[in-house]
């Protein structure tokens, strides 16, 4: 633990300040609708890049997570209820700022029975009613496993499903909260049998070898997933599991061409990929 923290972060993840009127524009609008985005609460190294842009990755189901998952810095504690008017407002977002394409997750809410899923099938018929001609992204959680909470966001027709591996098979108790690695696989199973395209992102600098790596690639391709981004993990505070390994920009790209060989659509793979990075290529 005491090495780690002393390992200094190499030159090719330094990440640039917030800047320019875009951004400030983002930035405003979020604000004004009282809406949370994982840019903010998931510390993302992007946030600059994209909002510079006028893009954003809208967190719905407010900002405080059942589980603790030991690499995420999104609270966790007792959520409030649910706000209905939530779908309303983050279409309305997306008018505002002309989204082209928009991302949406949302913290797991194992308090809820239908785990949010009323929710996010509210959010994505809301904004294909503001904004028709704004394609869609859903980086959704498990629902335990149940098929028929994932279905009602399937019916709700995104342009992409996405569900995040995190970590490799070996790693998933130590990393995910409440998490299995196989039921992980079966939704993005169940997401690519619905005909939307499917996909799914983990993090490196865990202590995975590459060997595991390649193995995620295998499995992801045996359940029909198209779509995969490989990232760095970065530690967000000290309570969080330490950095093992800072991987280097020339391994990213050498498990991005393995990936594409192995028959993925599209792979990004970078120090600082996230889950929606450049994600509007990602529905071609």
């Amino acid at each position: 633990m005491e090495e780690t923290k002393k390992r200094r972060k190499p030159d090719w993840l330094k990440i640039k300040v917030p800047k320019g009127k875009e951004y400030i524009g983002v930035r405003e609008v979020i604000d004004r609708n009282r809406l949370h985005t994982i840019c903010t609460s998931g510390q993302c190294p992007n946030k600059e890049d994209c909002w510079g842009r006028g893009t954003a990755t809208f967190m719905i189901l407010g900002n405080i997570c059942t589980r603790s998952c030991k690499f995420c810095a999104v609270a966790t504690g007792r959520p409030q209820a649910v706000d209905w008017s939530e779908p309303g407002r983050v279409a309305e977002s997306v008018r505002l700022m002309k989204l082209k394409h928009c991302v949406l997750t949302s913290v797991d809410r194992d308090d809820l029975e239908d785990g949010g899923a009323a929710i996010w099938a509210a959010t994505i018929r809301s904004i294909r009613e503001i904004s028709p001609g704004t394609t869609i992204e859903t980086l959704v959680p498990d629902f335990r496993g149940r098929k028929e909470l994932l279905q009602q966001v399937i019916d709700a027709r995104p342009e992409v499903i996405s569900h995040n591996l995190e970590t490799v098979r070996r790693l998933t108790p130590q990393v995910r909260s409440a998490a299995i690695y196989a039921r992980s696989l079966e939704v993005i199973g169940w997401i690519a049998q619905s005909g939307i395209r499917s996909k799914s992102g983990i993090m490196l600098g865990l202590g995975e070898t590459e060997t595991e790596v390649i193995e995620v690639m295998d499995d992801l391709r045996s359940v029909g997933c198209e779509v995969m981004t490989i990232g760095q993990y970065l530690q967000p505070t000290t309570r969080h599991l330490p950095v093992q390994e800072y991987i280097t920009p020339e391994l990213f790209e050498k498990y991005r061409k393995i990936g594409i060989e192995k028959g993925f659509r599209h792979v990004e793979s970078g120090p600082l990929v996230r889950s929606s990075y450049h994600a509007e290529k990602h529905i071609l």
